[in-house]
């Protein structure tokens, strides 16, 4: 069976340049791709979903064929409600591994029907964390290889204005 759409899931607090790579290249092999921004309040994002949500749409306004949206609900569900049947991670390192194996069998066992699909970054991007962007961020390091130049305002908002 193939599939015309796909879930990008994540929390993006804040996307990165890692993950408008992904998203660009999954959006040539699906004709829509759903990034699902999820809330994910355990986390204590950063940013509140509906920063998120907007600095993702402004990141990927020039992607035709993708929708930022949130969610709060179990992943495999939300894939379901959008009609979609695979969803998409990355893989930086081999470190990403194991969790992501993890995620994608209990996915399956939730939804047989829903596929993962694992994509590595463009070398130039393999090594960034929205974690790493957020410190180096904060201690006022120049981020602006790191993420688009909206997000990098976003940023110098919330931790004073950056060099």
């Amino acid at each position: 069976m193939s599939h015309k759409s796909a879930v990008y899931p994540g929390t993006f607090d804040p996307i990165t340049k890692g993950h408008t790579d992904l998203v660009t290249r999954a959006a040539r092999v699906f004709e829509r791709v759903v990034v699902a921004i999820a809330e994910s309040p355990h986390k204590a994002p950063m940013f509140a979903l509906d920063e998120r949500i907007a600095l993702a749409r402004e990141e990927l306004s020039d992607v035709g064929n993708v929708e930022v949206v949130g969610f709060s609900n179990l992943l495999v569900e939300f894939v379901q409600q959008c009609g979609a049947g695979v969803i998409v991670r990355g893989l930086r390192a081999v470190s990403d591994f194991e969790y992501e194996f993890q995620l994608a069998s209990m996915n399956r066992h939730l939804a047989p029907e829903v596929e993962t699909l694992f994509m590595t970054p463009d070398e130039r991007y393999g090594f960034i964390s929205s974690s790493l962007v957020k410190e180096i961020a904060r201690l006022n390091g120049d981020v602006s290889e790191f993420v688009g130049a909206r997000v990098r305002q976003a940023l110098g908002q919330r931790f004073g204005e950056m060099s």
